[in-house]
């Protein structure tokens, strides 16, 4: 039976595909070659799979994947390649296509790296060939992610869409005469409109559109009616005085490129924005209080994100992927946080800040104004291992803007803080709670916290000792799960704390363990004093 080899060829990029003989062809050559030296074997050459300019980090490969469709169709017996990083540079999906070619009886080959994939020995190679394969991907990725920071903090001009007002000569950013005047037009009738949505449809009016632009591969974007959102981006673009920003490290540098927007009138409009943003709803405030102050343990800055669903919004600050903080909860933790701060003694801080924060009357603030006072007074918010360190300034001159000449705070509350010469540090003990469907915290959404927890802590009680008189009176687990509108596996979950050690409650309630409701449900199913456990659960 002939032994129908297939051919995989691939290439990273487009450099040097347009050459007369290219790497895709020398591949290509060389696997014919292998194949008809195995010719005495059965070996038959069947077709050639090309993916040109495509990453060997991802599946979506149009040429691999009809290739292992032809493979599940029998039409392909052995999948002839020049090096295996030209199948894949991921290890799991280079584990994944195994098991497909074992699942077809196909067998992989690698005409210069010799192995065989029957043995032991000859998988161990492979995943070490893959295992390098994929750290030069990783390496070239860093180095090239380390050249974009290292030349923007030069402010060099690092590609993407070109902004309105500039054009891209040699790869760097130079002034559109026209354009240019259209968006110094935009900067000082923004001034005269004081509303974006007016400023926009002017724009539209006055044929002023978005950026018009050619790429490298001769398609033509842009040259569109400028929307509302990208007006915004337009009037908050330090591009426009002459800097760079790194989005990523949430940073900036002074540019090679010409500004065209003089600074004074951008720092006006910077702050007509900010006014203007005073008058929105709660519903619509952004961004939230901590934006830009909020780091996690790693230095990683949150960022402000949103998500629509049955009609309501929620704003979450997001750093990594799985870490979700839930804004509104973060912001009132924040407000409660300064507020109490403000409320401290303050005995042992210098006298002219403790002045200061003494005349700042936060209760008859505004939202907008706490979020003011809070950009000023907090320096760095960092979560890490559900705490909230806040580190606040020592710079008085910073807050005499939230003066009140004739309030000053009466009260000299206890407070814990570290005090250095430059800064405060207060620490907040919070929970992150990823599930909130449970009577407990229902309203609680994403952070509490202590006093929230502790709150939650005895309501948990209150319904677990509320369950256990039930089920002591009646004895019907079903129709007591059924009236308390519950999960039976929630309802077992309270009987187990309501019978919990009282030793264990004790210390739970009078020392008010920094522990979660979800913890303490948890250590009460598994605990050995739940009398009915037995009777319950093995019924």
């Amino acid at each position: 039976m002939p032994n129908k080899c297939a051919i995989y060829v691939r290439k990273s990029t487009e450099h040097g595909l347009d050459m007369e003989f290219n790497s895709l062809q020398n591949q290509e050559e060389s696997c014919k070659a292998y194949i008809t030296s195995q010719s005495f074997n059965g070996w038959q050459y069947y077709k050639t799979y090309t993916d040109a300019a495509i990453s060997g980090g991802t599946m979506e490969r149009p040429a691999l994947k009809q290739m292992l469709d032809d493979m599940a169709h029998g039409l392909v017996n052995t999948v002839v390649v020049y090096k295996v990083d030209r199948l894949s540079r991921s290890i799991l999906d280079f584990h994944n296509m195994m098991k497909y070619f074992e699942r077809y009886g196909a067998n992989f080959v690698s005409i210069t790296q010799s192995f065989d994939t029957s043995t032991s020995m000859g998988k161990l190679t492979l995943n070490m060939l893959l295992s390098f394969a994929q750290f030069e991907r990783e390496v070239s990725s860093e180095r090239v992610r380390d050249k974009i920071r290292a030349s923007k903090a030069k402010g060099l001009w690092m590609g993407g869409v070109p902004p309105l007002g500039y054009d891209v000569i040699d790869k760097k950013l130079v002034p559109n005469a026209v354009e240019t005047t259209n968006v110094q037009k935009l900067f000082e009738k923004y001034m005269e409109l004081q509303s974006v949505n007016a400023l926009t449809e002017y724009a539209a009016a006055h044929k002023i559109y978005a950026k018009r632009w050619t790429t490298a591969k001769g398609i033509i974007k842009g040259g569109r009616p400028i929307a509302k959102m990208s007006m915004h981006r337009i009037l908050r673009d330090k591009i426009y005085i002459g800097q760079i920003e790194n989005k990523k490290e949430g940073t900036f540098a002074k540019g090679e490129h010409e500004p065209i927007i003089p600074e004074e009138l951008f720092n006006r409009v910077q702050v007509a924005l900010a006014s203007n943003s005073n008058n929105k709803s709660p519903s619509t405030r952004a961004p939230n209080i901590l934006t830009g102050k909020l780091f996690n343990h790693n230095g990683v800055k949150f960022i402000n994100q949103r998500t629509s669903g049955k009609g309501k919004k929620t704003a979450y600050y997001y750093a990594t992927k799985g870490l979700y903080l839930t804004a509104a909860r973060v912001d009132e933790i924040a407000i409660k946080t300064i507020t109490d701060f403000l409320n401290s003694d303050m005995c042992n801080l210098p006298i002219n800040l403790a002045i200061t924060l003494k005349r700042i009357d936060i209760t008859n603030m505004t939202y907008m104004q706490k979020r003011e006072l809070i950009q000023s007074l907090v320096e760095k918010v960092v979560y890490s291992q559900e705490q909230l360190i806040y580190t606040l300034t020592t710079d008085a001159t910073k807050l005499q803007q939230f003066v009140s000449e004739n309030y000053v705070n009466q009260n000299t509350d206890k407070m814990e803080y570290i005090i250095s010469d430059s800064s405060i540090t207060i620490t907040e003990q919070v929970f992150l709670r990823k599930y909130v469907n449970t009577v407990y915290d229902r309203g609680k959404n994403g952070v509490l916290n202590v006093t929230d927890n502790n709150h939650l802590i005895l309501k948990a009680f209150a319904t677990a000792w509320k369950y256990r008189e039930l089920y002591e009176r009646d004895g019907n687990v079903d129709e007591i799960i059924h009236n308390a509108r519950t999960s039976p596996r929630l309802f077992y979950k309270y009987l187990a704390l309501s019978y919990l050690n009282p030793n264990i409650v004790n210390k739970i309630l009078k020392e008010k363990q920094n522990i979660s409701v979800r913890y303490i449900l948890n250590k009460a199913s598994r605990s050995n004093d739940f009398k009915v456990q037995e009777k319950i659960f093995c019924s």
